[in-house]
């Protein structure tokens, strides 16, 4: 993903090398301190980093910066398929590693375990220890290298000194025993415990791998959309070129079955096209000359031929996509905390261990230094920071993936963690709690019945010059109805009351009652009883005359959305207070509301007025959302602290809101809300057990428990609980793709 603004460019790279949050943490300072970059983010569930650098820096300059410490980018332009391929490649790597250590481990643990004092078999450990450690396990070591050159340390760095400490002393006791027996001790070996430990963190970080996959399954979803190929028109010849090469202007050909591969406007040819995977509506949608069509839909009986108009990174797939990788790749507060404390963590481990080493020397008595060295790499082993590191980006991940999935598009994950703190919920009401198409619900005829038919063919012709929304609604009305229009003579609209036509001699009005009362034409009263009447019910009534009676009215009404009241119902049952903002009248505002169930409403509003509600009600304390479609809305959405746009509506609206959602279904809000509470609950349940476990693991690891008991853990089990600690965190992240919303 790349994007480009005032000599900046800002572009989200694949990271490989990556091993555990403190390799996060450095990546992000490498980059951070290199001359030309504005900032860096790392994300080490996705392996990216989100970059923004000047124009006179190139992904070239940012992958140098990086492959002295051991780390790399992916530089390719297709950066999805590139990293897929990459972690294809990764998890077979890291599966051959652990198979590999796990079928030489066996022979030297069972020595290790039950033929301890077999010569010989200190030898044949010996021998299968060095490829375990030095092929299976060599990344390791070259991995703590590379850190080290460099000052810095990682999770490769703990394991390193533990296998390379237990390692070396072992060899050192087979090649010279005497040295242990001239002081009346047994020279120990712990190949098994090096071994061991290599074989368990190789699973664990295949099983982590395997895992971590899981949570961009909605990015591949999306991704799955995405046509390969596409048929050009070029004169009466057809031709199939790839995806990439297609361009603005192109006459696209969609046949039956096809998925259509970019954003465009239907030049000929009829067909109904599935939207479900973007909108989330589930029947198919008619398609004819002018309408719009978007890539990744799928085409189904009818053909029809098509200009492209946006094309890769500019349809709105691929924004979407854009959007949930970006989201994904960002940081909650929360994760902002754990990055700092991951990074200092390894350096703190180290110390901890030489204390440990330290001390036992000093107090263990005559098998001090067999202590020391046990618990000193016990704890090397047991405090890897991965857990710590992947508790946050993981639920994020999965949480982003499940949102959009259900047509939820969060576009950073400090909104996702926000959402759940919302205790007020302001909704427009046109588009948002109403469909935003005004539609004529009841018209009624105050002349003989025989005349009805023409005098609306009259209405039909003097609406049908005008472009008003509601002159709009008037036309489909008759549309539907097969009735032809009359064109009229002198048209003349009259701002904010109507329009005025002629027909031979006659002048007919429609318009609102303002109009009828300009031109001097008086309404019986119970023409006016029935208008006040629709007008309670959030009608909202046209006048239509001749030159001197009312010869009808017609009632419109812009129709709630079927899932409106269920929405709002919900939203309280999480303890949110709803309230109704409109630019419409009280009067009409008031019906609607009433319908929906909300008691707060402010009507008459200007589009600062809105913004004005918004801050009024955060200098009390709440915690506010906006939700809207228009232009109007936006600075409300800007101001609030979570602001939702619904997808239908203006694309500043959707620019300025961290949450959209792709259908108009307001059920979709609850959801929202309720995927906030899911997700932050899964990160603090992470990062309680990622905490709890460093808390209890390396005290126990240090000896704590041997004073009491006379245990001391083995580094073996330190290594296999440390791969357990990381796989229970993102197994537990998973966790929430299987919870409704």
């Amino acid at each position: 993903m790349q994007t480009v603004e005032n000599n900046l460019q800002k572009k989200t790279f694949p990271v490989t090398g990556m091993t555990c949050a403190a390799c996060a943490s450095s990546v992000e300072t490498i980059l951070t301190y290199t001359e030309g970059v504005k900032a860096a983010s790392v994300n080490f569930a996705t392996n990216s980093v989100w970059v923004e650098f000047e124009n006179s820096l190139t992904a070239e300059d940012l992958d140098k910066a990086l492959q002295d410490v051991g780390y790399g980018l992916i530089l390719s332009k297709n950066t999805q398929d590139a990293q897929e391929t990459y972690q294809k490649d990764h998890y077979k790597k890291v599966k051959k590693q652990s198979i590999g250590a796990a079928i030489l481990t066996l022979p030297v643990f069972i020595i290790g375990m039950f033929f301890m004092d077999w010569q010989a078999g200190r030898w044949i450990s010996l021998v299968l220890s060095i490829p375990i450690l030095f092929y299976f396990g060599g990344h390791f070591f070259v991995n703590a290298w590379k850190q080290a050159r460099h000052g810095k340390a990682n999770m490769d760095t703990l394991v390193a000194l533990s296998t390379g400490i237990a390692f070396i002393f072992s060899v050192f006791n087979t090649l010279n025993p005497e040295f242990w027996l001239r002081q009346g001790l047994s020279p120990h070996v712990y190949y098994e415990a090096a071994t061991v430990i290599i074989t368990f963190i190789s699973f664990g970080k295949l099983l982590e791998e395997r895992a971590k996959t899981g949570t961009g399954e909605a990015i591949r979803k999306l991704m799955g959309l995405q046509a390969k190929t596409l048929t050009i028109l070029e004169g009466e010849s057809e031709r199939t070129i790839p995806i990439e090469e297609v361009k603005k202007g192109m006459h696209i050909l969609v046949k039956p079955g096809e998925k259509i591969p970019v954003d465009g406007k239907v030049l000929s040819g009829m067909s109904f096209v599935d939207e479900s995977m973007i909108s989330g509506e589930p029947l198919p949608l008619e398609k004819k000359k002018t309408d719009s069509v978007f890539a990744g839909t799928l085409n189904q009986k009818g053909s029809f031929q098509f200009e492209a108009e946006k094309v890769g990174s500019e349809t709105m797939l691929a924004q979407i996509i854009q959007s949930v990788q970006k989201a994904q790749g960002s940081k909650a507060p929360v994760q902002k905390l754990v990055d700092k404390i991951a990074g200092i963590f390894v350096p703190t481990v180290i110390l901890i261990s030489i204390v440990t080493f330290v001390t036992w020397m000093l107090i263990g008595g005559e098998n001090a230094f067999t202590q020391a060295l046990l618990t000193s790499i016990s704890v090397l082993v047991i405090a890897c920071p991965c857990a710590l590191g992947l508790a946050t980006p993981t639920a994020i991940m999965v949480g982003m993936g499940k949102g959009a999935e259900h047509q939820i598009l969060i576009k950073d994950a400090e909104s996702l963690e926000l959402a759940r703190e919302i205790d007020t919920l302001l909704l427009d009401k046109t588009g948002t709690i109403t469909s935003g198409k005004p539609t004529v619900q009841e018209i009624a005829w105050f002349i003989e019945k025989e005349d009805e038919e023409q005098l609306s063919s009259v209405l039909y012709g003097l609406e049908s010059v005008s472009e008003h929304p509601l002159a709009e609604a008037i036309q489909r009305y008759f549309q539907e109805k097969k009735i032809k229009k009359i064109p009229l003579s002198q048209f003349e609209s009259i701002t904010g009351k109507g329009v005025k036509g002629q027909l031979k001699e006659t002048t007919y009005w429609a318009g609102n009652y303002a109009l009828i009362q300009e031109v001097g034409i008086t309404v019986p009263s119970e023409i006016a009883t029935k208008a006040d009447d629709w007008a309670k019910n959030a009608q909202t009534i046209i006048y239509f005359a001749s030159e001197n009676k009312v010869i009808a009215i017609l009632g419109i009404r812009d129709q709630v959305k079927a899932s409106s009241k269920n929405a709002i119902q919900k939203l309280k049952d999480q303890h949110i207070d709803v309230w109704m903002l409109t630019g419409d009248n009280l009067e009409t505002a008031t019906a609607i509301a009433s319908e929906v169930g909300i008691s707060h409403i402010k009507a008459s509003l200007l589009p600062q007025d809105k913004a004005q509600i918004v801050r009024e009600l955060q200098q009390k304390g709440k915690k506010v959302a906006m939700v809207g479609d228009g232009i109007n809305d936006s600075e409300a959405l800007a101001q609030a602290d979570v602001s939702i746009a619904m997808g239908h509506g203006s694309d500043i609206a959707m620019d300025v809101a961290k949450i959209t959602l792709i259908t108009s279904d307001l059920l979709k809000i609850p959801q929202a809300f309720k995927l906030s509470h899911q997700t932050v609950r899964g990160i603090r349940q992470n990062l309680f057990w990622a905490f709890v476990y460093n808390v209890i693991g390396i005290p126990i690891a240090a000896g704590i428990l041997y004073p009491i008991n006379g245990f001391l853990l083995d580094p073996m089990i330190a290594g296999a609980a440390m791969a357990f600690s990381s796989v229970s965190v993102v197994m537990n992240s998973l966790r929430l793709k299987a919870k409704a919303l």
